[in-house]
C-alpha cells in the first residue's frame, strides 16, 4: 500500500519556513507516533504560532523586580550600591537582546505600577514615587531549567555581550531617573534586601 502525505510549508517573518506533514489515520496504525505535528487533526496555525512564540522568547531581556524598603549589594565586605524605598531589579541579558530591549526595559522599570496609592492599590510607579532603583546583573535568570537536575546557560548572553547591554541599560536608566545604583558586573555579590509586601514581579521585554 502506498501512503501519500500532504505537506504544507508555512512562512513567518521571524523564522525559516516551517514544514508540517499530515498523515492519514491509516498510516498511524501499528505505530507509536505522538499526537504532535504528524497528527491529522493538529491545526497548522497553532503549530506556527507556538513555533514563532518560542523564537520570539529568545529576544527577551529579563528583570526580576522586587519592591523594597531597602536594598544593598556588597562585594568583598564593601557596599557598592544601596537604596532606600524603591525597586531592586535582577537583570539577565539573552543572546539577541539589544538597544530596543534595553530601552523598553528602562521604560517598564520606571513606569511599572507596583507602589500603593492613597487607596492602597498598586497604581504608582517608581517615577511617581521618586524611589531608588538598584540594578544587579544576574545571568542565571536566563537559565533553561525545563529538564534535568542542572541548569543550562546556553540561553544567556555571553559575558561580553551581557556586560555591553547591562551597562547600556544602566546608562539609559541614569539618564531618565535621578536615583540609580548598581551592583558589580561579574563579581561575587551579596544582595541584601527588605522586600515590602512581599511584592515581586517577573518582567520580560521583546
Amino acid at each position: 500500500m502506498v501512503v501519500r502525505r500532504r505537506t504544507e510549508t508555512l512562512k513567518h517573518p521571524l523564522c525559516l519556513p516551517l514544514t508540517l506533514q499530515r498523515q492519514p489515520p491509516s498510516a498511524r496504525i501499528g505505530t507509536h507516533l505522538p499526537p504532535t505535528l504528524d497528527a491529522p487533526l493538529y491545526p497548522a496555525s497553532i503549530a506556527l504560532q507556538s513555533y514563532a512564540s518560542f523564537l520570539v522568547l529568545l529576544l527577551s531581556m529579563i528583570a526580576l523586580i522586587q519592591r523594597v524598603l531597602s536594598a544593598r549589594v556588597d562585594v568583598d565586605n564593601e557596599t557598592v550600591g544601596a537604596i532606600g524605598p524603591g525597586l531592586l531589579a535582577l537583570v539577565a541579558v539573552q543572546p539577541d537582546d539589544g538597544e530596543a530591549q534595553a530601552r523598553r526595559m528602562v521604560e517598564r522599570l520606571l513606569g511599572y505600577r507596583v507602589f500603593a496609592d492613597v487607596a492602597g492599590k498598586m497604581n504608582r510607579s517608581l517615577t511617581d514615587t521618586g524611589g531608588g532603583l538598584l540594578l544587579v546583573s544576574q545571568f542565571t535568570l536566563a537559565a533553561d531549567t525545563r529538564s534535568g537536575m542542572r541548569p543550562s546557560f546556553t540561553s544567556a548572553a555571553s559575558p561580553e555581550q551581557g556586560r555591553i547591554w547591562f551597562e547600556r541599560l544602566v546608562e539609559l536608566a541614569r539618564g531618565a531617573h535621578p536615583r540609580v545604583e548598581i551592583g558589580r558586573f561579574g563579581a561575587h555579590m551579596q544582595v541584601h534586601l527588605v522586600n515590602d509586601g512581599p511584592v515581586t514581579f517577573w518582567l520580560e521585554v521583546r
